[in-house]
């Protein structure tokens, strides 16, 4: 990102133009690197971002959401006890440095005071400092004398700038002119190099078109970084968002550079954020399945174990039945097996200390105790059957899921199941998480994004919609909303392939999709989400197609 004195010039003037008498209404700290304040200025609430992460550092207005945490952290107190009110006076550079001042006016009951809150946008370096009258009243990162000798930051301290960059500073004219007198090879990476304030990006950007005589060239680079010109966009690569610049041809055209700033940053820490609850209910998820997968196993081992149950029966009996013709002390016998429709003559293993009769009863002991172990593990195989099925269907919907949306109910899901501690309760109960949502024709199609929002899905349809499954595959349920008409035969095909597309076959071809009413569509007692049975319906095979452009944003 290209967050450099070229650029935090622009951002600096668009956010003195939005924000300068701008009144603080609220102070929230939603992460650790993040800080937000709310302002009323220009007849409406803006809120005004401070982050300072190594990867997202940045200062701009946003309309994005955040969630601040129940308890604030001990800056975020610190900055609403002394801003909290206060009128913002101006949005500065601090000269050609990766810098931004934001001056407050801070009227008290009893006093009044200047206060200035330094953004300093320096990639992992970045920082968020208070200070009045030259001296740091708080910071979000605190530096002690003891890890850094150069610069101190902790309350009571004097607030210094960072040192300068061994670079040309490009304010000075001639220096800059003098700098470049000595390039003689790529531009660029002269530029990035040996002047300060320039990240690699804006120095590709200046390069282009820039003169070969060094004097011409020092106007061009000079004229370039001090101009107002701007045309913000958004630089993207295999359709992701991978820079935003100040003046680019090309890429998603913006009206301000704080605007494609935002976009470009928003998309990708929802992108990464994304990415990493994912991971984190993915991981919950492949837990469970290990350990029903282990229990399931340790019950099918007892299973095998007695699957010799009906050969100790017929032993038994079949000793029982020739127990005349068995001599005490013999190591085994024959018998013709009656119970076989060929009558073979088998030959019975027996225990040559144990009398005939005793043989007979140690085949059915055995037995009663295969079969008492049959009966005892059968609801328990069911048991686990059912849980690891639902836990691969909450894998499947968690490998269909598109957006936050998607995972804020398979998470919803995972606290139900146990797998994460309850949410703590809000005052304002959450909205729920729409459904996927599609027109077709007139008709409104309704996609499920969790086993839960299945359920739901399922409860407010109408006996008289159809209902649509993949056969033998997990999938989203779907349902087209009839509202008493007859089902055209294109609407039915495009819920189908939206069926099969929120399904594990979605890299699949002809997909059986079954579908019915939904009065034939029933969910036994205490059955896991998403478990129904269906009767009554009828199969189409299709093809998975998102259908975009039906999609209900």
């Amino acid at each position: 990102m290209p967050q450099d004195a070229f650029t935090l010039r622009h951002i600096a003037r668009e956010l003195h133009e939005a924000l300068a008498g701008g009144k603080v209404n609220k102070i929230i700290q939603p992460s650790r690197d993040e800080v937000d304040l709310l302002l009323y200025a220009g007849g409406r609430t803006q809120k005004l971002i401070l982050n300072t992460n190594a990867s997202f550092a940045r200062a701009c207005i946003s309309g994005a959401p955040r969630t601040a945490p129940d308890v604030a952290p001990n800056f975020c107190m610190l900055l609403r006890k002394h801003l909290t009110g206060a009128a913002l006076l101006e949005v500065k550079q601090i000269g050609f440095e990766r810098i931004l001042a934001f001056t407050f006016d801070c009227a008290g009951e009893f006093s009044r005071a200047q206060r200035v809150l330094y953004a300093e946008i320096m990639g992992k370096y970045s920082n968020l400092i208070l200070t009045e009258n030259g001296v740091v009243t708080g910071a979000l990162k605190i530096s002690s004398l003891q890890e850094n000798f150069k610069r101190v930051l902790f309350p009571g301290v004097r607030y210094t700038f960072p040192d300068p960059q061994d670079k040309t500073d490009p304010t000075d004219r001639e220096a800059l002119e003098s700098c470049l007198a000595a390039c003689s090879g790529d531009l660029a990476d002269f530029l990035f190099a040996h002047v300060s304030g320039l990240a690699y990006p804006t120095c590709r950007l200046i390069a282009q078109g820039a003169p070969a005589s060094p004097k011409a060239r020092a106007e061009h680079v000079y004229g370039y970084i001090f101009s107002d010109e701007t045309s913000p966009a958004v630089e993207r690569v295999g359709g992701e968002a991978k820079d935003f610049h100040v003046r680019f041809d090309g890429g998603d055209r913006y009206d301000s550079v704080n605007a494609a700033q935002d976009a470009c940053y928003t998309e990708r820490e929802n992108k990464k954020e994304f990415a990493e609850k994912k991971r984190k209910l993915e991981s919950l998820l492949l837990s469970r399945k290990k350990k029903e997968e282990k229990k399931l196993g340790i019950i099918l081992e007892r299973e095998r174990e007695c699957a010799d149950i009906d050969r100790n029966r017929i032993f038994g009996e079949l000793i029982t039945a020739n127990i005349y013709a068995v001599a005490k002390g013999a190591a085994w016998c024959e018998a013709v097996n009656y119970y076989d429709e060929s009558a073979p003559t088998i030959r019975i293993p027996l225990d040559k200390t144990l009398t005939p009769s005793q043989n007979a009863q140690k085949y059915f002991k055995k037995y009663n105790k295969q079969k008492r172990t049959l009966a005892a593990i059968a609801p328990q195989k069911a048991e686990a059957e059912a849980d690891l099925d639902y836990t691969m269907s909450a894998l499947s919907s968690l490998a269909r899921a598109e957006n936050m949306l998607d995972l804020a109910e398979i998470e919803e899901e995972a606290r139900a199941a146990g797998l994460l501690p309850p949410a703590p309760k809000k005052k304002k109960a959450a909205p729920a998480v729409p459904f996927r949502a599609f027109k077709v024709d007139g008709f409104h199609i309704f996609a499920g994004r969790s086993n839960v929002q299945n359920d739901r899905l399922l409860r407010e349809a109408q006996p008289s919609d159809i209902w649509l499954h993949t056969q033998k595959y997990h999938s989203s349920h779907v349902i087209v909303r009839t509202e008493g008409r007859r089902l055209p035969d294109g609407v039915l095909l495009a819920a189908a392939q939206i069926c099969a597309y929120f399904s594990d076959a979605k890299a699949g071809d002809k997909i059986p999709v079954d579908y019915c009413e939904r009065r034939y569509v029933k969910k036994p007692p205490k059955a896991k989400a998403g478990f129904v049975v269906y009767t009554d319906f009828q199969t189409v095979l299709v093809s998975p197609d998102r259908r975009e452009k039906d999609e209900l944003l």
